[in-house]
């Protein structure tokens, strides 16, 4: 989490409107395109737009061969971009970039959450990694090495997981736990997986009490069948909304998290230390 002393006004209602916006932007009209968007989200009332993984770079794990270009630190290009755009159109904005630690070269998929002043709230970086055809993630950069944390600082608590994260709920259901309202999911997944990636988008709702939501990127790239719908589901498990569109709006409601969460299997204990002890011992083997 980026310490940042002046937060943006926010709204205080515990309601959070983001706009799932499934379109990248890495071609050169890219950064006028995302502030034409940003500023469509604002006037439609999102406080907060959501964009794919990556959104402004080429899918290049549709190879094995990483581009020293598609990498950067913080204070370049693609991130500056992202934050102006938030600026001028007043509203948060979950982005991301590859990043690059400028005295490591280490590589990760990091997403940036900025407000709506553009400055950076909060930094998280994808976990866990695909190496398949078409996904050869880990040619490309290395996991992220801290578990997700609800970020605070755009009036509802939310979470953020990348992709394939999602597929490993441990995260979410950590992030319900420590009292995230719900998790953003920018994605880059084919459309022939979505069915899959539906059922786990409700059931971590369901279990963890809060809402999920995930945009994909839009179109095939490279020869990868990148496609399928935004989604997002509700803490009681309903299907809020499933699109191919563009752009789509989803209320976040804090009154319908707190709700799940006195009902059954909310109200369930966590058991978060006994769980904490059993995890400790896997790690222990695993190392």
């Amino acid at each position: 989490m980026t310490d940042v002393t002046d937060a943006a006004p926010h709204r205080t209602d515990g309601k959070l409107t983001v706009a799932l916006v499934s379109e990248v932007f890495w071609e050169p009209d890219g950064p006028g395109r995302l502030k034409e968007r940003l500023a469509e989200a604002a006037e439609r009332g999102a406080d907060l737009a959501v964009l794919p993984e990556l959104p402004l770079n080429p899918w290049r794990p549709s190879t094995k061969e990483p581009q020293d270009a598609d990498a950067e630190p913080m204070d370049s290009e693609r991130a500056r971009i992202q934050a102006e755009a938030a600026a001028e159109a007043g509203i948060g904005l979950v982005g991301g970039i590859i990043h690059r630690d400028p005295a490591t070269n280490r590589r990760t998929s990091r997403a940036l959450v900025f407000d709506g002043q553009g400055q950076l709230r909060a930094t998280y970086e994808k976990l866990h990694l695909p190496e398949e055809p078409g996904f050869w993630e880990t040619s490309h950069y290395e996991p992220g090495t801290d578990a997700p944390r609800p970020i605070h600082d755009l009036g509802v608590p939310f979470g953020v997981q990348l992709c394939s994260d999602i597929n490993r709920p441990t995260g979410s259901l950590l992030l319900g736990a420590a009292g995230a309202a719900a998790v953003l999911a920018p994605r880059a997944t084919e459309e022939r997986t979505y069915q899959r990636w539906k059922t786990v988008f409700r059931a971590i709702a369901l279990t963890g009490c809060l809402y999920v939501l995930s945009v994909n990127r839009p179109h095939p790239e490279d020869g990868v069948l990148i496609g399928g719908p935004s989604a997002a589901f509700d803490p009681n498990g309903e299907l809020l909304v499933e699109t191919t569109d563009r752009m789509a709006l989803v209320t976040i409601d804090t009154e319908v998290v707190r709700g799940a969460r006195i009902a059954y299997p909310g109200y369930l204990p966590t058991r978060a230390e006994l769980y904490s002890a059993a995890w400790a011992e896997v790690a222990g083997r695993d190392g």
